[in-house]
């Protein structure tokens, strides 16, 4: 399959905000979904996801992975949710393009799940972690909270033991503490897309707001005066790899190297 014959469609841009209970970035997700199958398609030689499948943490109603799964033939992936409502939601959606037999959402701790025997047989994740910096999680949508930092998840993530990553990385959530986490793991950058992005409603609360000033001025991140760029990476340990784009990552995010 050529990478570029992409089936990511996403219904049309409906802002940043909540629908249905959800929250909603349609240009966030299209990017997110696009790199994932770019990111799987390319380095199908290092990323073992034909034989062993992904695992997905926080699969929230499941649209953009489930467009990659329709795309990408021999794509098997298991998602977990700590959310009842989102895990209805993302099987209403995998039943609507008919991806059933290759995308299964479960209810229940992710990393509950990676600890299991069943989590042990995967080796890569995919992820779009909540990434909100905030002194706490009192914020307008409590779900989107990511730490002090914004990278909580993430951290979290490059120490469940997993080989490959494809995880999504803001620019104010102190990606280069992130990266370093990474290295001194194992982990290198094999390759990224990034984007640039606006601030969404979430992010403009006043409290959210003046922590990442707070934040980027000391040197954990970088943001514009109403944007940020994210960037979709593949984080691998595995020796096919013979470069690391870490300082590639940051510089797209804005960042020294």
């Amino acid at each position: 399959m050529d990478p570029r014959d992409t089936a990511v469609l996403l219904p049309p841009p409906s802002g940043n905000h909540v629908v249905d209970g959800f929250f909603d970035c349609a240009e966030e997700s299209a990017h997110y979904a696009f790199s994932v199958q770019l990111l799987l398609t390319q380095y199908a030689t290092v990323v073992p996801w034909q034989t062993e499948g992904v695992a997905e943490l926080g699969s929230g109603d499941a649209r953009a992975i489930a467009h990659v799964v329709r795309a990408v033939p021999g794509l098997t992936v298991h998602g977990t949710d700590i959310s009842a409502t989102s895990v209805e939601r993302a099987r209403q959606t995998i039943a609507g393009l008919g991806v059933e037999d290759r995308y299964d959402v479960e209810l229940g701790d992710f990393f509950a799940w990676a600890g299991s025997a069943a989590g042990s047989q995967v080796s890569t994740v995919i992820a779009n972690p909540p990434y909100i910096p905030a002194p706490d999680g009192d914020i307008l949508m409590p779900e989107l909270w990511g730490g002090w930092y914004g990278n909580d998840l993430v951290l979290r993530l490059l120490k469940a033991g997993f080989d490959h990553l494809l995880v999504a990385l803001p620019s104010y959530s102190d990606p280069a503490a992130t990266l370093a986490v990474a290295g001194e793991l194992g982990y290198q950058v094999a390759n990224f897309l990034a984007m640039g992005l606006e601030f969404g409603a979430y992010s403009r609360e006043p409290k959210v707001a003046e922590h990442i000033a707070r934040l980027t001025a000391e040197g954990h991140g970088w943001a514009g005066d109403d944007s940020y760029v994210v960037a979709v990476a593949l984080l691998t340990r595995s020796p096919q790899v013979q470069r690391d784009r870490s300082t590639e990552l940051l510089r797209a995010l804005q960042l020294p190297a």
